[in-house]
């Protein structure tokens, strides 16, 4: 054997242990998020469902976004600690009481327990076929980062805008635009994980958290409104 056939037997050797534990790291950042994602969902639907039957009152736009903004602000300085995780529970309790008064108002109209388990449902099954794409594909989904950041920064501020001039219907198409980047954004950030990109679990829950309670919000509004409870 010659020193260059050698040499290249190495050289491949050594990318595919790379590989290997490339591989390894990734499902281990994929099992963690899962982990700590259906612990915090867990504690989220407690925190809301205490909330729904005790009659909380609704924060308020300013306190929610000012709450939710903060605590993502602490989560983000503290990712790569135990504290990180902690402020993860504290940012989805938060999230899910500012769910509760939403859910609470929802089961006191006609057929408003169908519209809540509707979007329940819808949200756990577009969760499960986007990971699973992700999962499956061999494709790189990078490139729908930039797509999803600006697409949800126009929503959000149409959002706003929505309620600051009270127009029902741009509400209603923020939230059908909220369902199309909330799936895509459970979808690359998915395949961002399984593929390196991303290796911090504890922002990979954050993300995929706040697309889940999006997606379920915006499914509930969605059906509320083509219900007439809206």
């Amino acid at each position: 054997m010659s020193i260059d056939e050698r040499s290249y037997i190495q050289t491949a050797g050594a990318k595919n242990s790379d590989l290997a534990q490339g591989s390894l790291a990734a499902r281990k950042v994929l099992r963690n998020t899962y982990l700590l994602l259906a612990m915090t969902l867990a504690f989220s639907a407690f925190v809301a469902g205490v909330a729904a039957t005790t009659g909380a009152k609704p924060l308020g736009l300013i306190v929610t976004l000012v709450g939710y903004f903060g605590l993502l602000f602490a989560v983000t300085k503290f990712r790569n600690s135990g504290v990180g995780v902690a402020l993860v529970f504290a940012l989805t309790g938060f999230m899910g009481y500012t769910l509760g008064p939403l859910i609470g108002f929802y089961l006191q109209t006609p057929g408003g327990s169908s519209i809540v388990m509707t979007a329940l449902g819808g949200t756990a099954v577009v969760f499960f076929v986007m990971s699973a794409i992700a999962v499956t594909t061999k494709k790189d989904l990078s490139f729908m980062g930039s797509f999803l950041a600006i697409g949800i920064l126009v929503a959000f501020l149409a959002g706003l805008g929505a309620i600051a001039f009270n127009l029902p219907m741009l509400s209603l198409a923020v939230s059908a635009a909220f369902v199309l980047l909330a799936s895509g954004l459970i979808l690359f950030e998915t395949n961002n994980i399984i593929r390196g990109g991303e290796t911090n679990y504890v922002m990979a829950t954050v993300t995929l958290y706040v697309s889940l309670y999006n997606l379920f919000v915006s499914l509930m509004h969605i059906l509320g409104a083509f219900s007439g409870d809206d």
